[in-house]
């Protein structure tokens, strides 16, 4: 006997045996609900040849060379991926509107004896649930900001703040892409808007709004990606504490960890050419010239110097000018890193004091300082 098909607009609300994205590969690679699997009745390639027949031909024949492939494609979903299913089995399946697609696959499972549920509205209920979402959940979290310049260590030592227990939100990771000029990750695009920002809602979803979130201090792009307003706005409120490094060990930290711009120079140049706009030819020629003499600490240097900690400057005094401790390194070391995490997650910046709290000054232009040796 055939069970009866559910549908649903508030999914969330219960749980399933598996969550099954019934589009085609392309509409899921841009985003999908963070856990669902993609089982498509239509693959890229016939979505697009269906469409083609509807325009150029008729409904009626794009309709009928539609069923075919959907019922070819739903017979090997059968006989692959749901041949070891047991009766228990309830999935949840969408589309991108809640349509045929979806529909199609629901109506031969629950022919064969299993309890499923389709979301009504299908993706677009999915993307408007993420939507509000980012409008309210944002607001919910008290932030902890590290700032400083270019090289010092920020990223690494959310890194640890994440290995002692901290709730860490790693943009860079999520955005993949470190948030500068040179930050593009070598051979990984960045993912689109749309699924960035269904992976911060499934981040804030598993953390507790009476701990404090880091992060690292950000333009409200990363790369491409813009930072949802609420998320934005609580970030630049947010108390600020700024990691300070030595000049020759935020050359040599950078210097281990963008191998691939060395391995490349012509496409660090390429990514180079834009600043000539505001830095002039004899500059760029200079930075080009290093690159040329492979002479990279002298390069770092330089481009630290006359573009990233002006830049860095002007974005501090503008969006995170709430400096409530500075925290000097000696270097990045394992040791060092540990200890400052320590220190920030024990609200110490300042030593020998005692019953302050964590990230308050007397004045708002003052700011505790503490060096780590």
């Amino acid at each position: 006997m055939a069970a009866p098909i559910h549908v649903t607009a508030e999914p969330w609300l219960h749980t399933y045996s598996e969550i099954i994205d019934v589009r085609s590969p392309a509409e899921y690679a841009e985003d999908h609900w963070p856990g669902a699997i993609n089982l498509p009745v239509l693959d890229d390639a016939e979505r697009a040849e269906v469409g083609t027949l509807y325009k150029q031909v008729d409904p009626f024949t794009a309709r009928k060379r539609g069923a075919s492939l959907v019922a070819q494609n739903i017979a090997r979903h059968l006989q692959t991926h749901f041949a070891d299913k047991d009766r228990d089995y309830h999935p949840l399946i969408y589309c991108w509107r809640g349509g045929q697609r979806s529909a199609s696959l629901a109506l031969v499972l629950s022919k064969v004896g299993w309890q499923v549920t389709v979301l009504q509205g299908g993706y677009k209920t999915y993307r408007a649930w993420v939507r509000r979402q980012l409008q309210t959940l944002p607001q919910q979290f008290t932030y902890r900001v590290l700032c400083g310049p270019t090289g010092s260590g920020k990223t690494l030592l959310l890194h640890y703040l994440h290995q002692q227990g901290a709730q860490v939100l790693d943009l860079e990771e999520l955005a993949c892409h470190r948030g500068s000029l040179l930050g593009a990750e070598w051979g990984k695009p960045q993912p689109s808007q749309k699924s960035f920002e269904s992976q911060l809602v499934q981040v804030f979803l598993k953390w507790d709004p009476a701990k404090p979130v880091w992060v690292e201090a950000e333009s409200a792009k990363v790369g491409q990606l813009h930072l949802p307003p609420a998320l934005w706005q609580g970030l630049t409120q947010a108390d600020c504490i700024e990691v300070q490094l030595p000049l020759e060990e935020r050359v040599k930290g950078l210097i281990a960890h963008y191998p691939h711009w060395i391995a490349h120079p012509q496409a660090l140049k390429e990514k180079l050419l834009p600043l000539k706009a505001r830095y002039g030819q004899a500059r760029l020629q200079r930075w080009f010239e290093l690159i040329d003499a492979q002479d990279w600490p002298q390069f770092v240097r330089e481009l630290l110097l006359q573009h990233y900690d002006p830049t860095y400057q002007h974005g501090l005094q503008r969006n995170f000018n709430r400096i409530r401790a500075r925290l000097e390194l000696p270097d990045l070391s394992e040791t060092t890193l540990k200890k400052a995490a320590t220190y920030l997650l024990e609200g110490q910046f300042e030593v020998g004091l005692t019953g302050i709290p964590a990230l308050q000054s007397p004045s708002p232009s003052l700011a505790w300082t503490l060096r780590l040796r």
